[in-house]
This record gives C-alpha cells, structure tokens and sequence, in this order.
C-alpha cells in the first residue's frame, strides 16, 4: 500500500451531459442506473439519470468517470448523508 497522499479538492466536469468526472470522492453510498449518491469533500452530491454507468474508478484518489444521460446534480450537506441513505433502502423494500 502506497504512503502517498493525494489531495482531495472537489473538481466536477459534465460534457454534454453525457459524460461526468467527478473528483475528491471520499465515499460511494449507492450507484445504479437512475441514481448515483456520492459523499464529497464539499458534500453529498446526488446525480440522476438514465443508463447511468461506470466509466473509471479510483477510490484511493476519489476519481469516478462515468457515462449515461445525467438530468440532474444536486448538493447537501454531509449531515444529510443518513437521512439520504435511508430513503434509498426504504425505496428499495417498498
């Protein structure tokens, strides 16, 4: 294991909401076709879309690259990340 330390700022770059690369990761909660909820160093970032897929990832670096139609983006904060990851598995046994 590398002792290397990578610095974690928060870069995200859409093109043509196609295509989405997404810096300073620090944690995957979910990631399925429709909706993939990312914890950043700047906050909870939620995407959604359709045929959603990955691309790349690197959780060392907290690099994710991925592809499909992205319809939306939204931030909340870190706090937030329980009450989001709940509402994921309360839709999962609906």
């Amino acid at each position: 294991m590398s002792d290397i330390q990578y610095a974690k700022n928060h870069k995200l770059t859409l093109d043509n909401r196609k295509k989405a690369s997404i810096y300073g990761i620090t944690e995957v909660v979910s990631f399925d076709t429709d909706e993939v909820i990312l914890v950043t160093d700047i906050g909870v970032l939620t995407v959604k879309g359709k045929d959603m897929h990955v691309i790349r990832l690197d959780v060392d670096k907290g690099e994710l690259e991925m592809a499909g139609t992205i319809d939306s983006m939204n931030y909340t904060e870190k706090k937030d990340i329980k009450k989001t990851a709940s509402g994921i598995i309360g839709r999962m046994f609906k």
